[in-house]
């Protein structure tokens, strides 16, 4: 999608419109071990692979918070788009929240995962944004049972009138 579209992509977005499957990504160490550093919780069943070789999941695995956060990631690659694409005289999205977030299945390091995506609802708000309900869901390579499944919230921002 062209740099200046945003906008047209969510002009596009139809209830039941499925947006995936992502590529697959594979979560490292270096992920985990950064955002364990960036948000300074230093759990050792994140961050310290010889507690994790000997704790319950055989490894370490990723944060929780990690795997939600790659949603966008994950969204946008499903989409083919990049989150350097905005240009604030077009408008723009904004994370608006979750109705719903399961962390399912545990993400252990060097696993594969992927997102996939669902336009649930589209609504305006009394500000005449457009609110956008996504079912989210990412994928572990390999099981069946998700790592995450989420109702997530998107907001855009119309740009300001003249």
């Amino acid at each position: 999608m062209a740099a200046a579209e945003p906008q047209r992509t969510l002009a596009l977005f139809k209830p039941g419109q499925h947006l995936g499957p992502s590529e697959w990504l594979t979560v490292t160490q270096e992920m985990i071990t950064g955002f364990g550093d960036a948000t300074r919780d230093q759990d050792p069943m994140h961050m310290d692979p010889a507690w994790g070789a000997a704790g319950p999941f055989g490894s370490t695995i990723a944060f929780g918070f990690l795997t939600l956060s790659l949603l966008t990631h994950l969204m946008h690659n499903a989409m083919g788009t990049s989150s350097d694409r905005y240009d604030p005289s077009h408008g723009y999205y904004l994370n608006y929240g979750l109705d719903r977030v399961r962390l399912v299945t545990p993400v252990p390091v060097g696993s594969n995962i992927r997102g996939r995506f669902t336009v649930l609802e589209i609504r305006a708000d009394a500000k005449e944004r457009q609110i956008v309900k996504f079912a989210a869901s990412i994928e572990l390579e390999g099981n069946e049972r998700p790592a995450l499944v989420a109702e997530w919230l998107t907001v855009w921002v119309p740009p300001a009138r003249s």
